[in-house]
C-alpha cells in the first residue's frame, strides 16, 4: 500500500513539475518561436528572447547574421536566399528555424483619388422590361431564358463588345423574322439560345426586353505601384454591378485622377461617401485589365504619379510582419490633396494563402473623424503604412460603426497585380 501510495505521490509531483514547465515563461518563449521564419534584406528579426539559447547558421551562404546576446538571440536578414538556423542549449541543438531572405522589395504608395471607367466583356443584362405589342405585354428576352447578369458575348456568330453592336441585330431581326441565335456567358458556363425582338407598339421600334449596359464608372483610392514595372493596385476589392450585385467581368477599362468635391459623413447604420468627379482634362494614367477580390490592377502609362507626402518607394510588410497597434492610412478628403491619417489595427490574421480581409481597422485621427466619421464609400484602396512599411489597403467599412472596417494585406494585392515576390527573388538569384 505504501509503495502504491508513494508511486501516485511521486507520480503527481512530476505531472504537476511538466504542467509547470509547460507553462513557464521560457518554455512558452520557446514554443513561440517559429519554424519558419521570411525576412527582406536588410531586416532584423529577434527569435528568441530570456533563453540561454546559442544559435548557429548551418551553411556558409552568408545569407543573415546572428547577433548572440546574454538573454536573446536575433538575427539579421543579408541576401537572398535559403538557410537554416540551429538553435541550441547546453550544446544540444533543440530547434532549427527555415529562413528564407527576400530580395529587397519596395514600392511607391498610393493615396490618391481616381476615376474609374471599366468595359464589360460583351453587354451585361442588368434587368426586363415589358414590350407593349399588338398582342399584349412580353418580354422577349426573359421568354429566351436569358437572366439578369448574364453577359451576351455573340448574336449570329458576331462578337458583341459595346451595346452600339446589338442595335442592327435587332432591327434586322425585327424586320425579317428570324430569331437571333444569342451566346451568353453566365457565370463559368457558356448557354446558347434564341431570341425574337417584338415590335413595340407606342415606340414603332423593335424590342428585346432587356436592359443592358456595357461599361461602369465610379471612384475610388490608388494604393500602390511597383516603378520598376509600373503595375498598380487600387481600390483592394472587386467592383460589382450597382444592379446585379455581380462582379464585372473586365474587358478592359481606364483610370484618371479625380477631385473629391465634399463628403457624406458616416453615422450608424448609414456608410458615408466619397463625392468626387473625374478632373476636367480626364486624362488616362493607366489601363485596367483585372477586377478581381482584391481590387483592380493594370499598369500606369508613366511613373509620375505622386502623393506629395511619401514620394520615396517604401518596403513592404508581410502578413505575419503586420501587428496590432498604431498605423496611418494616406488617403484624400478634400480636392486631390492625400494626407496621412493615424488609425489602430485592431487584429491581423497572418495568412499562407490569400483573404480579403486580414486586418480589422479603426480610425483614431480626430480630424479624420470629424470630417467622415471614419471608413467612407471611396476610400476603399487607401494605403495602410505601419512603421514605415506598406503593409495593405482599406477595404470595407462596419455599417453599424463606420469608425471601424477591414484591411487586406499587401501581399495578396500584389500577387494579384502579377508581382510574385518570391518568384522575384528566385529569378534575381538566379
Amino acid at each position: 500500500m505504501k509503495t502504491e501510495f508513494l508511486r501516485r505521490v511521486i507520480g503527481g509531483i512530476l505531472l504537476v513539475s511538466l504542467i509547470a514547465i509547460g507553462l513557464s515563461s521560457p518554455m512558452q518563449k520557446y514554443i513561440s518561436i517559429p519554424k519558419e521564419i521570411t525576412l527582406f534584406e536588410g531586416q532584423e528579426y529577434e527569435v528568441a528572447q530570456f533563453l540561454p539559447v546559442t544559435a548557429n547558421v548551418q551553411s556558409n551562404k552568408e545569407t543573415m547574421e546572428t547577433n548572440q546576446k546574454d538573454d536573446s538571440v536575433s538575427i539579421k536578414a543579408v541576401d537572398h536566399g535559403k538557410d537554416d538556423l540551429v538553435l541550441e542549449l547546453a550544446g544540444l541543438p533543440i530547434k532549427k528555424v527555415d529562413v528564407n531572405v527576400l530580395k529587397d522589395f519596395r514600392v511607391m504608395p498610393g493615396g490618391q483619388s481616381i476615376g474609374v471607367k471599366l468595359n464589360t466583356v460583351g453587354v451585361l443584362v442588368v434587368g426586363h422590361h415589358q414590350v407593349q405589342t399588338i398582342e399584349g405585354k412580353v418580354s422577349p428576352g426573359e421568354e429566351a431564358g436569358i437572366k439578369i447578369g448574364d453577359i451576351i458575348t455573340e448574336i449570329n456568330g458576331k462578337p458583341i463588345e459595346k451595346m452600339a453592336d446589338v442595335g442592327p441585330f435587332v432591327q434586322k431581326s425585327g424586320e425579317t423574322g428570324k430569331p437571333m441565335n444569342i451566346v451568353i456567358k453566365r457565370e463559368s458556363e457558356k448557354v446558347k439560345t434564341k431570341l425574337e425582338p417584338k415590335k413595340d407598339q407606342h415606340e414603332n421600334s423593335y424590342k428585346l426586353g432587356l436592359y443592358i449596359r456595357d461599361s461602369a464608372a465610379g471612384i475610388g483610392t490608388m494604393t500602390f505601384y511597383h516603378p520598376e514595372t509600373r503595375k498598380y493596385g487600387a481600390l483592394g476589392h472587386v467592383i460589382s454591378d450597382m444592379d446585379t450585385k455581380k462582379p464585372i467581368v473586365v474587358e478592359d477599362g481606364q483610370i484618371v485622377r479625380s477631385t473629391v468635391t465634399s463628403i457624406e459623413k458616416g453615422a450608424n447604420g448609414d456608410p458615408g461617401e466619397k463625392l468626387a468627379r473625374f478632373s476636367s482634362d480626364r486624362k488616362v494614367i493607366g489601363n485596367i485589365t483585372r477586377n478581381s477580390p482584391y481590387g483592380i490592377f493594370g499598369e500606369l502609362h508613366n511613373n509620375d504619379l505622386k502623393n506629395g507626402i511619401l514620394d520615396k518607394p517604401m518596403p513592404i510588410a508581410l502578413s505575419h510582419q503586420v501587428k496590432e497597434g498604431p498605423a496611418k492610412i494616406l488617403t484624400v478628403v478634400e480636392n486631390d490633396e492625400v494626407n496621412l491619417f493615424d488609425i489602430e489595427i485592431v487584429s491581423t490574421i497572418p495568412q499562407k494563402f490569400p483573404a480579403t480581409k486580414g486586418m480589422v481597422i479603426k480610425v483614431t485621427d480626430p480630424k479624420l473623424l470629424e470630417k467622415t466619421g471614419g471608413i467612407v464609400q471611396g476610400m476603399s484602396g487607401s494605403p495602410i503604412i505601419q512603421d514605415g512599411k506598406v503593409i495593405g489597403a482599406v477595404t470595407h467599412v462596419f455599417v453599424n460603426d463606420p469608425s471601424s472596417g477591414y484591411g487586406v494585406h499587401i501581399e495578396w494585392m500584389l500577387n494579384e497585380a502579377g508581382i510574385n515576390i518570391y518568384e522575384e527573388s528566385r529569378q534575381k538569384a538566379s
